[in-house]
């Protein structure tokens, strides 16, 4: 285990603090796929070495830590298969242009309109669109996890995130500040770009970026 928390305090963590710009022990858990304990104890050594920083209970990356991330992710982006994530990203801008979708009816209604999430019905039918993506998306993701297996703790932070929808607790569709749908699909979406090399700028101008 020592040696697992190491590594992801050399590419995992750092990459959650890129991400969130400020974390706590809990959500670079989540991020990473160790125990809160495991998370803060390897917050900690990155502060030790200035690749991070402590404000109270938070912590944010340093610019030695970015550059030490983009030496990481570079080394990592030589080790995966270009020839497998190709394909794999191509099926991928097919669902997240449903998901696209899916987040926009949450927030407007009729296309205009803002949802103000008093029509219970509405919100229904668009959490229903919501799991279904999710049950549709499995197949692709757990396909991405065998390529960069890095990624493994995003099917946990997927279910997790469906699964409070589901159970009422409506702000993880879309809430920024939280571990929601849509931000666990962002920061995915972000890792893919980066293991291919390319740029948010790029895949904006593109279309495909959230």
């Amino acid at each position: 285990m020592e040696g697992r928390v190491s590594e992801l305090a050399e590419l995992s963590l750092l990459q959650a603090l890129r991400l969130k710009g400020r974390v706590a022990p809990e959500a670079a858990a989540a991020a990473t796929g160790v125990s809160e304990a495991e998370a803060e104890a390897a917050l900690q050594g990155l502060t030790a070495r200035d690749l991070a920083s402590q404000a109270k209970a938070s912590f944010r990356i340093t610019a030695a830590g970015k550059e030490r991330l983009a030496e990481l992710l570079d080394a990592e982006r030589v080790a995966v298969d270009q020839g497998a994530l190709e394909p794999a990203y191509e099926d991928f801008d097919e669902v997240n242009s449903d998901l696209k979708a899916v987040v926009t009816a949450w927030q407007l209604k009729d296309g205009d309109t803002p949802n103000d999430h008093t029509d219970a019905t509405y919100d229904a039918g668009v959490i229903e669109r919501l799991a279904a993506l999710h049950e549709r998306f499995q197949p692709l993701l757990g396909r991405i996890v065998e390529i960069a297996p890095r990624l493994e703790p995003y099917r946990t932070r997927f279910a997790s995130a469906i699964e409070k929808v589901q159970a009422g607790e409506h702000s993880f569709v879309a809430r920024p500040i939280a571990d929601s749908y849509h931000t666990v699909w962002f920061e995915f979406h972000e890792e893919l770009i980066g293991l291919l090399g390319r740029t948010r700028a790029e895949e904006a101008a593109a279309g495909r970026a959230v």
